[in-house]
């Protein structure tokens, strides 16, 4: 039964127990730890990893864009898989749980473990990532289609209070170590990256014990073998995907702004560190106050997308990411990255929530959302894979971090131009796919 409300408060925890892991490895405490410790031995920042020697900033990026990749690569059979088998539960627990004890494992970082940190960082991207497919592939089951916007929302938000929540905790070990026996800032830090895979790992057990698992379907032609019906169940959604004109374009749209929203948010606090200069303690109070910010920022483009429409709402969010672009390229002090990174803040959680919903809307009737939404998972991925390798390789080649900035406001205008295609509905109970494209 949809709009079940302790099914729907059961899913929105699982944004609360791994939304720990972008707030605290992809954005704050370890982009930050990562910078300090991952240094040769004369204490430079280009290192070595696996016979290359390499910038520590680029080796992230591209550590990010690899991990992405893998799950790009993955996940439209896992979640074939899952949609045939009825297994849908069982494949986010997986993804979950090998995750959350990667992040863990960061506890062991630092100077002399630097390749084996770079290993776990990458599982716990694929980890969380992976399970966020499934966990996105329940919104069609469990909310009716006027519930998306606010349910999505709702979603971000409860990852957001539950990442401050746990981010706050982490932040006093580092900046008030007396009053936990004296620790020392790395120690702190890769406590906190311990107390993040546990975190993730414990409050995912509510929704698992709640949220229901995928109906499992009859054997087919494939004679019941799992991994044949699972390429089998992919083709005949890809072939259905063909069909729904503004689903594809609402899916090429989101591949290219999401490129630049989703690299920003990877590596915004490497660019306050290695372009300003500003201090590890002032970057992660400035994370943790966007993700306040975001809060208000997911509810407000949920309400705009109802006066308004989805398309136009992502529009308006697009343009205002043109202008933090812009903003950014020009920004020298730390007064104004703390006022782009507040702008960030509000657009970051409307963007992502509405873009989920959006998608869930434009889906045909179907049980087949895991598959479904595999597409979309594919889609976000392989931006990211670009998005960052992008990034660091401008960087890399121009000395600049400034100049892969004018990458992504490129990206952005493009992605509007993108998204102008697609007719904007305001009405609930109107599916978005139901005007007439030429």
């Amino acid at each position: 039964m949809k709009n079940n409300p302790r099914v729907i408060r059961a899913w929105t925890l699982y944004d609360w127990a791994n939304s720990v892991h972008s707030l605290v490895i992809v954005s704050s405490i370890f982009p930050v730890y990562f910078s300090a410790t991952a240094l040769n031995d004369v204490g430079g920042p280009v290192i070595n990893f696996l016979g290359l020697n390499v910038k520590n900033s680029v080796l992230f990026s591209y550590t990010v864009s690899v991990a992405m990749l893998l799950v790009a690569l993955a996940s439209p059979f896992t979640t074939a898989l899952a949609d045939y088998s009825g297994k849908k539960k069982a494949f986010m627990k997986f993804f979950c749980y090998t995750g959350s004890i990667a992040c863990a494992l960061l506890y062991f970082f630092t100077k002399e473990t630097t390749t084996f940190a770079i290993f776990c960082f990458g599982w716990s991207l694929v980890g969380w990532s992976g399970s966020i497919v499934f966990y996105n592939s329940y919104l069609p089951d469990i909310a009716t289609e006027d519930q998306f916007d606010r349910v999505s929302a709702r979603g971000f938000s409860m990852g957001y209070i539950g990442s401050v929540a746990l981010m706050v905790f982490n932040l006093m070990m580092i900046l008030k170590p007396d009053w936990f026996g004296g620790l020392s800032s790395a120690m702190a830090s890769r406590l906190s990256f311990l107390t993040v895979g546990l975190w993730w790992f414990g409050f995912a057990q509510i929704p698992f014990r709640i949220l229901p698992d995928g109906v499992r379907k009859e054997k087919n032609q494939a004679g019941g073998n799992w991994l044949f019906n699972g390429f089998y169940e992919l083709r005949n959604v890809f072939n259905q995907l063909k069909e729904q004109t503004l689903t594809q374009r609402f899916l090429i749209a989101f591949f290219v702004y999401n490129m630049a929203v989703q690299t920003v948010m990877y590596v915004a606090t490497l660019f306050g560190s290695n372009e300003l200069k500003m201090e590890g303690s002032a970057l992660i109070i400035t994370i943790l106050l966007i993700q306040l910010v975001a809060i208000p920022g997911a509810y407000g483009f949920a309400r705009l997308s109802e006066r308004i429409g989805n398309t136009y709402a992502i529009m308006v969010a697009v343009v205002v990411w043109i202008g933090i672009c812009v903003a950014a390229y020009f920004v020298t002090t730390q007064t104004q990255f703390f006022i782009v990174a507040a702008v960030v803040g509000l657009v970051m959680g409307g963007i992502q929530s509405l873009s989920r919903s959006t998608y869930s809307k434009l889906l045909p009737p179907t049980t087949d959302t895991a598959s479904y939404f595999s597409f979309y998972d594919v889609c976000e991925k392989l931006s990211i894979v670009i998005g960052t390798f992008i990034y660091g390789y401008v960087e890399q080649v121009t000395g600049s971090m400034r100049n892969s900035i004018l990458a992504l406001l490129v990206l952005f205008i493009i992605g509007l131009a993108l998204l102008a295609r697609i007719p904007s509905q305001k009405v609930y109970g109107l599916r978005l796919e139901k005007p007439e494209v030429a």
